[in-house]
């Protein structure tokens, strides 16, 4: 199964894309799509749309997972990211792809087993994890192989809840 994980954002989209075999994972491919500033935003979000259907369309995902968004301070920038993930979303499910979504706390929870983890201490798991031989940078990055990762924990616990629920 191949997973791509996404860290949405308006100025930097993080992604990886993550094979599942068993209980071994192996990076593909990861990066960012950026934008820039002084743009307007409606060229900034055809530009994030444009270039994860480009990645979708190359790398050919089975699963996409998604960070929820979560801002506690920063509100003015929640609804441009808001709309950048909406675009990503958009993407993946034009592509017939299942969506699924986690809370940073999830993410944290399945990469490091703890949900109130520092960053460091993710990017650091994620880095072992994937048998990395660096920290991916920028942050958005790390971030969205996290969420790869925790889709790729999470797949195969609820798969295995299923199967006992269904008994």
């Amino acid at each position: 199964m191949r997973i791509l994980g996404i860290d949405p954002g308006l100025a930097i989209v993080g992604f990886g894309f993550v094979d599942k075999e068993g209980n071994k994972l192996t990076p593909v491919q990861y990066g960012c799509i950026q934008t820039e500033a002084h743009t307007l935003e409606e060229e900034r979000l055809l530009h994030v749309y444009e270039g994860m259907v480009q990645l979708i369309d190359k790398y050919k995902p089975d699963a996409v997972a998604v960070e929820k968004l979560f801002f506690s301070r920063n509100v003015t920038t929640a609804l441009p990211v808001a709309q950048a993930r909406g675009v990503l979303i958009l993407a993946a499910v034009q592509r017939g792809l299942p969506v699924s979504e986690y809370t940073p706390m999830q993410v944290k929870q399945a990469v490091v087993g703890y949900g109130k983890a520092e960053k460091r201490q993710v990017q650091e798991m994620v880095k072992l994890l994937l048998k990395l031989s660096v920290i991916p940078k920028p942050d958005d990055v790390a971030d969205a192989l996290a969420v790869a990762v925790c889709h790729a924990h999470s797949v195969s616990l609820n798969s295995k809840l299923n199967e006992v629920l269904r008994k």
